[in-house]
């Protein structure tokens, strides 16, 4: 697989596992880039696609984290909004992202790889590099307080 096929297929992948974490547009473009780049230094050793895309994934998540834990991150004002991410299809599904997003982190990182990327429950323990265990009870614990911010939700409505 050549390096223009991987950034083809895997760039949304990537810039949506950075917002899933860092929830700012412009931190997870640059996020990608450097996941990418960094993906240029220093690539895995296989040439397993499926492989390759949890590096990448596992990579930009990481790089997120970081970022969101930084000084400089945690005592910034933004001075305007940012716009709505392009990866929103619709006004029902924004709801249902917006209580993705309001997780914590931990559990966030499991809900996006199992929900939006597909990913079984022994893979994500293998791009997180954390028991199953742990991996369901992340699971558990997102399902648990998505459901309840969702029937907030809707018992709000008039």
């Amino acid at each position: 697989m050549t390096y223009e096929e991987i950034v083809k297929t895997c760039t949304l992948s990537v810039f949506r596992a950075a917002y899933s974490v860092c929830r700012q547009i412009q931190d997870a473009e640059d996020i990608t880039q450097e996941t990418f780049l960094a993906f240029c230094l220093k690539p895995p050793d296989t040439e397993d696609p499926e492989y390759i895309k949890a590096w990448l994934l596992r990579t930009a998540m990481n790089k997120a984290s970081s970022l969101t834990r930084s000084f400089w991150r945690k005592y910034r004002t933004s001075l305007e909004e940012a716009p709505e991410p392009s990866f929103i299809p619709d006004e029902n599904s924004s709801a249902l992202l917006e209580a993705v997003f309001s997780l914590p982190v931990r559990c966030r990182k499991v809900v996006h790889l199992h929900y939006l990327e597909g990913y079984s429950i022994k893979e994500i323990a293998a791009v997180l590099n954390i028991s199953e265990g742990t991996v369901k009870t992340q699971l558990y614990r997102g399902r648990a307080l998505l459901k309840q911010k969702l029937k907030e939700e809707w018992y709000d409505e008039p």
